[in-house]
């Protein structure tokens, strides 16, 4: 096979799947790996879903692409559905998380402008967050690994610590069009935001006249146990994000906002060429066909019980190699005593897939339709795994 002609943007693992089954990937040589990573939180249903399959082949009989000049009456479905099950009377639909931060940040600043605020277009962000690699997402992100040698920061995004409620309060001014934050973060080390410091920025957003945004990219669509994480906070947003779980593996993001906050989004102000193709929808729906079902959001939440039970025993036996459990639902993080990576290629090594994060973190991201039986086959897993680097470094230490 001739070399790849690809950018070197990504250190990929010496893995080549050849078709997936459920909580399974398989490989060209038939090797079968738990995926515990699900392409990070995408593959919300797992892997070749029946209902997934037949309902994008159906529609790839009948139109895939026809733009957003023509009413797309998936969209209008999907659009109602969201809508009917959260906060928003707004959506909007897009291809990936960062174009979907990109329409609440625009939606934000937007907001400002038409009430005749255009000095406020600032974002307040937080230390440790993730929004996307788009130039925007990037400065809002604020990590340095991922703005170094891109130039000029976007200007308009202003970062303070992570549950520092004093510097946030600070960093409020005239200025400030939105604070956007992640109800609990992902990439940052599955971080959870406490409900009290979300409700102290609703307030202050109630207060200030500042709209407060919400990324459910990675923990939103039944990931923590609940439709969409603010639902455990008694909090709600005035946009959110998502994207990830939403179209269960095929391209699809969504940005959703209240009226009042959608009011500056008038026609001719934003737009996407691909966001909300007929494909895209069709996918998108049949994801709430089944995350909607009776019993399913239930079922998530007594799963991820016995993994995060399952977890806790494995930190106490190995207290060298865990030294903390973190995150909600199927969202979970193993922060690590060693090096996570170290800890990531172990899992591997007992064929099963986990996803690295910030802050020394190992992710576990099952999809949403692991069993009890198969969280206990990877807690099985991640213990051998455990047992080798424990066995490692007490050689090591001898």
């Amino acid at each position: 096979m001739a070399e790849a002609a690809l950018f070197d943007t990504f250190a990929r693992a010496p893995l080549r799947f050849e078709r997936g089954e459920g909580v399974w990937l398989v490989t060209e040589k038939g090797e079968r790996y738990l995926d515990f990573g699900s392409g990070v939180a995408v593959n919300s249903l797992g892997h070749a879903h029946p209902h997934l399959v037949d309902t994008l082949k159906s529609q790839a009989d009948k139109v895939w692409h026809v733009s957003n000049l023509y009413e797309v009456p998936g969209q209008e479905m999907l659009s109602r559905r969201l809508a009917d099950n959260s906060f928003a009377d707004k959506v909007f639909f897009t291809n990936s998380g960062a174009e979907a931060l990109e329409c609440a940040i625009k939606t934000a600043r937007r907001y400002q402008f038409v009430k005749g605020h255009p000095e406020r277009f600032h974002i307040i962000t937080f230390e440790g967050a993730f929004h996307g690699r788009t130039l925007a997402t990037i400065a809002a992100g604020g990590q340095a690994k991922y703005l170094e040698g891109f130039g000029p920061k976007v200007e308009g995004f202003d970062q303070v610590p992570f549950g520092d409620l004093e510097a946030l309060k600070a960093a409020v001014t005239e200025t400030t069009a939105a604070i956007l934050i992640e109800p609990i973060q992902g990439e940052g080390g599955i971080r959870p935001v406490p409900k009290e410091f979300l409700q102290a920025l609703r307030q202050i957003c109630d207060e200030s006249g500042a709209l407060l945004i919400f990324d459910e990219v990675q923990c939103g669509l039944g990931r923590t146990g609940r439709l969409f994480a603010y639902e455990w906070t008694g909090v709600t947003p005035d946009i959110m994000a998502l994207a990830k779980g939403i179209g269960g593996g095929f391209p699809l993001g969504a940005c959703l906002a209240t009226a009042e906050a959608a009011s500056g989004m008038t026609a001719g102000t934003h737009g996407t060429t691909y966001g909300g193709n007929p494909l895209a929808m069709a996918v998108g729906n049949a994801v709430l066909d089944v995350v909607l079902a009776d019993g399913f959001l239930e079922s998530v939440r007594d799963v991820a019980l016995v993994f995060r039970q399952g977890l806790a025993g494995l930190k106490d036996r190995f207290p060298d190699v865990i030294e903390d459990i973190r995150g909600e639902g199927l969202l979970l993080g193993i922060k690590a005593k060693v090096p996570s990576g170290d800890l990531v290629t172990a899992i591997r090594d007992e064929q099963t897939l986990v996803v690295p994060a910030g802050d020394n973190v190992v992710r576990l991201l099952p999809p949403l339709i692991v069993s009890a039986e198969e969280a206990r086959e990877g807690l099985s897993r991640i213990e051998k795994a455990a047992e080798k680097l424990a066995a490692r470094d007490m050689k090591k230490s001898a």
